[in-house]
This record gives structure tokens, C-alpha cells and sequence, in this order.
């Protein structure tokens, strides 16, 4: 078995990318350009996506891991 440690920072990696790809994924299908040269509306309301998709990912990679561990002390 893997030390719980390294299994919640793995979690919390893969939430947090998983997360932060989908932001941007629907960000760029509602046309909003992270990567668009100044700070327009369109790249500010991306930037906005993807941290709400980490954030998202990440809080979601934990609730995993917390239900993961309830269940192995069963």
C-alpha cells in the first residue's frame, strides 16, 4: 500500500491539473483566449475558468481521497 501522503499530494496534483485543463477547455469553447496579448475581457474571464477549475478539481480530488480513507478504516 501507498504512503497516504503520497496518495493525497497525487490526488491533489491530477484534481488540481484535471481541474485547471477543463477550465480552460470551456473557456476556449465560450471563446475566451487565456493566452490573448493584454488583459482583455475575454482573458481575464479565462484566467477566471481555470482557477475555478482547480480550485473545482482540487476540492473535488480531496473529497476522493477523504471517502477513499473512510472507507479503508471500515
Amino acid at each position: 500500500m501507498a504512503h497516504p501522503l503520497l496518495v493525497e499530494g497525487l490526488a491533489d496534483a491530477v484534481g488540481f491539473v484535471g481541474g485547471a485543463l477543463a477550465g480552460y477547455w470551456l473557456g476556449q469553447l465560450l471563446g475566451f483566449d487565456v493566452f490573448a496579448e493584454g488583459y482583455s475581457n475575454q482573458s481575464i474571464f479565462g484566467i477566471l475558468l481555470v482557477g475555478l477549475g482547480g480550485g473545482g478539481g482540487l476540492h473535488l480530488a480531496r473529497r476522493w481521497n477523504r471517502n477513499r480513507a473512510a472507507s479503508d478504516d471500515e
